[in-house]
């Protein structure tokens, strides 16, 4: 049973989310909060898995409540919601740890497949939504990412078709496909390029071949 913690300010959207929800035979809503403080609070008190969280509320925003959740390590997997006009929130909890996104308006499948995906240990990339955040906030990310430059170059080839590729949003079956490997040898030198550079999913994987200049408004850039 995958137990879900909502995170919302709108009583409406949390009562919407739990009703798709709990009729998951595998998923189950274990508790409530309407910001981010509220959420720690009940987070420290009620063992969870996944937790979906709102960007904008009173007294903690999302993007500092992630921060916190994720910091020790230990906590639940954070999906983030937002909307279309508030990508730049969505990023920096992205930043802070959380596992991935979704758009307020999703569909109830694919909001039951990402929270499946984060339980799984995968994280939610999707190709439409990751590049087009990456894309627009890629001129303000910090420059500094020298020490993150050089343990790319410390990749092997194929590790490194791998990281670009998940860079542009592929699944690992997708990935296989293209590379003409078997699944388990995708996950395998993902394990290992996860590893050499200090990552800890999918998402933080798309973000770095940003910063590093891999990946640019759209377009696979092999490292100099």
């Amino acid at each position: 049973m995958i137990r879900v913690v909502l995170v919302d300010d709108q009583e409406l959207v949390r009562a919407g989310f739990r009703m798709v929800l709990d009729a998951q035979e595998d998923i189950e809503v274990v508790g409530e909060a309407g910001d981010g403080e509220t959420a720690l609070r009940l987070l420290a008190a009620t063992p969870a898995d996944v937790v979906l969280m709102d960007v904008r509320m009173p007294r903690m925003d999302g993007i500092e409540a992630t921060r916190r959740i994720t910091g020790t390590g230990a906590g639940p997997r954070v999906i983030i919601l937002t909307t279309f006009d508030m990508d730049e929130y969505a990023f920096a909890a992205i930043k802070a740890g959380a596992a991935g996104f979704l758009l307020k308006d999703a569909g109830p499948a694919q909001l039951i497949a990402a929270i499946r995906a984060v339980h799984s240990g995968d994280a939610v990339v999707a190709p439409s939504t990751t590049r087009r955040l990456l894309d627009r906030f890629a001129v303000h990310l910090p420059g500094k990412e020298d020490k993150a430059l050089d343990a790319v170059k410390a990749l092997t080839g194929r590790e490194l078709d791998v990281l670009l590729l998940v860079a542009r949003g592929l699944s690992n079956a997708e990935v296989a496909a293209r590379l003409h490997l078997s699944e388990a040898t995708v996950k395998t030198h993902l394990g290992r390029l996860f590893t050499k550079l200090g990552l800890r999913d999918r998402v933080q994987a798309v973000v770095l071949a940003y910063e590093t200049g891999l990946v640019k408004t759209g377009q696979l850039q092999p490292p100099e």
